[in-house]
């Protein structure tokens, strides 16, 4: 493992005692405590750099101030431009900002866009309430604009600062003010959400020592077989799983110690987005007794590992990795792409996607591969699955599965190696294969799509196919 990476590991082992301590405290020792320990760690990773959050902070803080109502492209626009003179300081010849100043950036971007949002949105519900006389459902909205301090408050709070999970504001005042939470339960899901950590930080390891991501860019790497050339990239996606595994289980526990994202379970939260419906966070019975709640940690888990290593889908898998920033994704980017279509929305999303995580040509390589492969996915599963039998569909699952990993296992190699010529010189010496495949099942889905025979589209025509079979 690398120093930064050491140091990664030590700061998240750090917030699971440190989130005990949060978690039956005051909202005045959260709100103040958290920050000061987020401050203390960005400054002694950060240094210096620590100038950039702070300028981002008070730049979108004045958008809110002067146009509340229509904040959310704004920010959106602020803080993306931002992140572009952040990659390129350099250029201007300022020092390079430290990886973990890299890390905070990153965050505090998916925050503060979130957050023009949610006072966008109750400024439009404040309007709504006045207008109609009726108060609107309250779900996850927040209960006023945040001044200055308490949007530095939320900016640095240690829990997710370098790591994740993104949180929306709302979640965050939600554990300044939560109730009774004695009674929420964290050494059980702790214990429970740990206890594959040391077989992913074992295989990490051995693995790793294996198969290093440096052999790939070296000359006598390219010497040696195809099919070894090919193989290599399902050790480096599997190091790439492990590593991700072990820091996001980590976070996601360093959250769980103090309580943090904490709901019932009657409120079906999502990860990043919290509640999707009212809930009591207390409840009594017939005789005025409290009624002990079930609660869970939906709202900040960030990565399924059954999920991410066993869907079936190119799409699912999307899904179940860093959960709380493709909620982000989806309901900030995704919704708002330029033209509403599933293959061009999720390339504006790759591509908005590629943008947020930097500038090195592997990321866009990579990610921008992803809508070939759902469309190839879509165009086999419309062409060919939904006409085969449940043993034909299982097989054509299997094979799916495995033709999904290996599509992953493709794409990371340019989100590791991140040049172009790093990437594109790998994928030259494996022939492009998952690029070729993709096409090659592209065009032979949609050729199966129309030479399947039409079915009938309403329920008339419906009725009459049933009525002619049964004939």
């Amino acid at each position: 493992m690398s120093p930064d990476e050491l140091t990664y590991l030590g700061i998240l082992i750090f917030s699971i005692p440190i989130g005990f301590l949060f978690k039956n405290a005051s909202p005045q020792a959260k709100q103040y405590g958290g920050t000061a320990v987020g401050v203390l760690l960005t400054l002694a990773t950060c240094h210096i750099h620590i100038i950039h959050s702070v300028i981002t902070i008070l730049g979108t803080w004045l958008i809110l101030k002067v146009s509340p109502r229509s904040c959310h492209f704004l920010a959106l626009g602020w803080t993306f431009t931002y992140l572009f003179f952040f990659r390129t300081v350099t250029y201007f010849e300022l020092p390079t900002p430290t990886p973990f100043t890299n890390a905070v950036q990153l965050l505090l971007t998916l925050k503060l866009v979130s957050l023009a949002n949610e006072v966008q949105e109750f400024c439009r519900l404040k309007k709504q309430d006045v207008t109609l006389f009726s108060k609107p459902s309250v779900i996850n909205v927040i209960p006023n604009i945040p001044s200055l301090v308490e949007i530095f408050f939320y900016s640095y709070c240690y829990i997710g600062l370098m790591t994740g999970p993104f949180f929306r504001y709302k979640t965050y005042y939600d554990w300044l003010h939560q109730v009774d939470s004695t009674s929420i339960p964290s050494w059980r899901p702790l214990v429970a959400r740990l206890k594959t950590t040391p077989v992913f930080g074992v295989l990490f390891l051995i693995v790793s020592s294996y198969f290093p991501l440096d052999y790939v860019k070296n000359d006598e790497f390219y010497d040696r077989g195809f099919l070894f050339r090919l193989f290599y990239m399902v050790p480096i996606f599997f190091v790439f799983r492990m590593r991700f595994y072990v820091a996001w289980i980590f976070a996601e526990c360093g959250c769980i110690a103090a309580a943090f994202g904490a709901y019932p379970v009657a409120a079906k939260s999502r990860p990043g987005g919290g509640p999707t419906v009212e809930y009591a966070p207390l409840e009594r019975n017939a005789e005025g007794m409290k009624v002990d709640l079930s609660y869970d940690y939906e709202t900040v888990k960030n990565i399924d590992c059954y999920g991410t290593d066993f869907c079936v889908k190119v799409k699912d898998g999307m899904r179940y990795w860093n959960m709380s920033v493709q909620w982000w994704l989806a309901q900030y980017i995704y919704k708002n792409s330029p033209i509403r279509n599933l293959v061009f929305g999720s390339a504006w999303t790759m591509l908005i996607s590629a943008y947020w995580h930097g500038i090195h040509p592997g990321y866009y390589l990579s990610f921008l591969t992803i809508p070939l492969c759902l469309a190839s996915e879509g165009a086999m599963e419309a062409g060919l699955r939904r006409h085969l039998s449940d043993s034909g569909k299982m097989l054509f699952d299997w094979v799916h599965w495995f033709l999904k990993m290996r599509a992953y296992d493709y794409m990371c190699m340019g989100f590791v190696l991140l040049t172009f010529s790093d990437t594109v010189r790998y994928w030259q010496s494996i022939y492009f294969s998952v690029h070729v495949l993709a096409v090659l099942l592209l065009i032979l889905g949609r050729v199966l799509v129309m030479k399947a025979p039409r079915g009938p589209k309403n329920v008339k025509e419906k009725e009459e196919a049933k009525k002619k079979s049964e004939n």
